[in-house]
């Protein structure tokens, strides 16, 4: 039987010189949509650790001031069920490089006026939230 328990997604908004970073999507739901880094929250690990750890696996490059954005409950992609939570972080240091090519095809810093097509969905609301303040997301 399949694991019928939600799952923590964690998205990084990160922000250089008004630019945020974002990848194109493979090889899971969302394939082919710009998104930010992100994935999985693993047992025992916090927000910020697994930001960190997530940024650092998929593009390399180090994070700081890491700070809460939203939390949404996500049942769009059924019978997979997520609590997802976006954290805004700012770049520290690094240049952004496909370290899992298998997840992402490219990374590159785009401004908040140019957000290329198509986004994936959470990271539509991620964007909504940091224009508008909305933290809280549920689904209806």
């Amino acid at each position: 039987m399949e694991n019928t328990k939600p799952k923590v997604g964690i998205g990084v908004l990160i922000i250089k010189d008004g630019k945020v970073l974002l990848g194109k999507r493979k090889g899971s739901h969302g394939e082919g949509d710009y998104a930010f880094p992100g994935g999985h929250l693993e047992h025992g690990e916090s927000f910020e650790q697994c930001a960190k750890r997530e940024t650092m696996e998929e593009c390399g490059i180090e994070i700081k001031n890491v700070r809460f954005l939203l939390v949404a409950n996500i049942l769009e992609f059924m019978p997979k069920h997520y609590v997802h939570l976006t954290l805004c972080a700012d770049w520290k240091e690094g240049t952004p490089t496909v370290k899992e090519p298998e997840k992402a095809e490219n990374w590159g810093w785009h401004t908040i006026d140019n957000i290329p097509e198509p986004l994936f969905d959470m990271c539509k609301i991620s964007l909504e939230s940091y224009k508008s303040g909305k933290v809280y997301y549920d689904s209806e």
